[in-house]
């Protein structure tokens, strides 16, 4: 398993993971992720660092509790899969730079 790897590069390696990981985070916080639901009724906007950030909601839905909270639920919880999936990535893209210091 260790065979390629050049453990004299092992503290350059783990400095960039952090300032790699650093970055990530901030450019987690400025991303935006938005979901409608209702078609359009309720839109739902979320950063990458999973706060909801904005709901809009259509002023038709107001009169109409229960479907208003249907479609709210809906949309949070699609904008937080989509967060999800862009964590994954990202993770997936950094964990991938790290194969630079195995020789390989």
């Amino acid at each position: 398993m260790f065979e390629n790897m050049d453990f004299s590069k092992m503290g350059e390696m783990l400095q960039k993971a952090q300032e790699n990981a650093q970055k990530m985070q901030e450019e987690s916080a400025n991303k935006e992720f938005t979901s409608k639901s209702g078609g359009g009724l309720i839109k739902v906007t979320g950063n990458g660092i999973g706060e909801i950030i904005d709901i809009d909601i259509d002023d038709s839905l107001l009169e109409d509790k229960e479907s208003l909270q249907i479609l709210i639920i809906s949309a949070v919880n699609d904008v937080n899969k989509m967060i999800e999936e862009d964590r994954k990535l990202a993770a997936s893209s950094m964990l991938g730079g790290l194969g630079a210091f195995t020789g390989k």
